[in-house]
């Protein structure tokens, strides 16, 4: 194992350590902080930097299986605390996403607000730990398939704690907290979303959809939201299927 301070040394932490991977070694631990930003070197940005000092040796880096959190030298038992704010009233604009690190669930929170501008003012979209372009393309779904406007005001996204959020399956927890800001209504108490969002508006599965809901009741949370028919489901306690962002719509604004 290996210690990382910043960023910046997670490269120069792996290319050290080719030198010993020429040998038949089968594990390398590294071990980055949590700063006042959040994860400042979190597993996605520690197995991008080995890739990429290994690159040159020819030598294939596997996947981050398991990411895990340190309070000084005290694991903590669960991650998932570090994303969650931890209030009691829920808020509008504000929905948690069971999100994969490796292959450990971790729930975090998913935070949008919505600016309503003067006519002719052009809107400005901020974005912080999520892809711009699919912020985009989710808000345009939303407009055309489910007659929302967002056109006349400003929307800033943020995801919690600092942390980087690749997957597809954001989607849907991405646009309640849309949805939610926009109505100015909060959503559903003790509630986790997640599925893909299509082109058409459609909610599609995802991977590993009975492993978030497992790390959703184990801090609590009664309800998920998440795709129709996903296999696994069919008897979920507390799980609701959505066909599509209508479905979602719905769902929102009559917080049911």
């Amino acid at each position: 194992g290996a210690p990382v301070a910043q960023p910046g040394e997670a490269g120069g932490v792996f290319a050290a350590l080719v030198v010993d991977m020429r040998a038949d070694v089968r594990a390398v631990g590294v071990v980055g902080p949590r700063g006042e930003r959040g994860v400042d070197v979190g597993a996605r940005g520690v197995e991008r930097a080995g890739l990429a000092a290994c690159e040159g040796a020819h030598r294939e880096v596997p996947p981050v299986v398991a990411a895990g959190g340190l309070e000084g030298l005290e694991e903590v038992a669960n991650p998932s605390l570090l994303f969650l704010s931890g209030r009691e009233t829920p808020l509008a604009g504000s929905a948690v996403f069971p999100a994969l690190e490796g292959t450990r669930p971790v729930l975090v929170e998913i935070q949008a607000l919505i600016v309503r501008l003067q006519s002719g003012a052009t809107p400005r979209r901020a974005v912080v730990g999520w892809d711009s372009g699919r912020l985009s393309m989710l808000l345009a779904v939303l407009e055309s398939r489910c007659g929302l406007n967002f056109s006349s005001a400003e929307v800033y996204l943020n995801i919690a704690g600092g942390y980087r959020l690749t997957d597809p399956a954001a989607d849907l927890a991405v646009a309640a907290a849309l949805i939610s800001a926009l109505a100015d209504k909060p959503l559903p108490d003790k509630a986790a979303w997640f599925g893909e969002v299509s082109l058409a508006g459609e909610i599609r599965p995802v991977a590993h959809a009975p492993l978030r809901l497992r790390e959703a009741a184990k801090l609590g949370f009664s309800r998920s939201y998440g795709p129709a028919g996903a296999p696994g489901l069919e008897d979920a306690r507390g799980y609701r299927g959505l066909g599509a962002l209508a479905n979602l719509v719905d769902q929102v604004m009559g917080c049911a």
